[in-house]
């Protein structure tokens, strides 16, 4: 877990990262909160690829509350209130290429607003580790 162990450790920046760690998410959960950082995953493999399941698996992931409109003003909105009481927050995104190939639109989407998370100044430190294999992504960077 080198390259995510690097991101919690803060010697890397928290972004949206390409990670290929072939780890059972339940030891990567372990291994983030270890660290005193939330944990998130969305299983893109079992029904994550269309806008409506992405925003609907991101949501129970993230304990969004029951008013969170499952679109992505309501995700983009929602995600300012994540990670309170944590060193920061990661979402592992596993089969993220499925959304990536059946609606390029809706994924170019996803990774804009959940860029614009990662990028904001309020809140902690927050990491998307997109994992498995998919089309390239320019300016996304690899942990491994």
């Amino acid at each position: 877990m080198s390259g995510l162990a690097a991101v919690l450790a803060g010697r890397v920046a928290p972004g949206i990262h390409r990670w290929h760690g072939a780890f059972d998410a339940a030891d990567v959960r372990h291994s983030v909160e270890h660290a005193g950082w939330g944990f998130a995953h969305v299983d893109g493999w079992t029904g994550a690829d269309s806008k409506a399941h992405f925003l609907d698996a991101v949501g129970e992931a993230l304990d969004f509350p029951g008013h969170y409109g499952r679109n992505f003003d309501a995700l983009a909105d929602c995600l300012h209130d994540i990670g309170a009481g944590r060193e920061g927050v990661v979402l592992l995104w596993d089969g993220w290429a499925t959304l990536a190939r059946a609606d390029e639109r809706a994924f170019s989407i996803a990774l804009s607003v959940l860029g614009s998370r990662v990028n904001d100044d309020r809140g902690v430190p927050f990491t998307v580790l997109l994992r498995g294999e998919g089309p390239v992504l320019p300016g996304i960077t690899s942990l491994d």
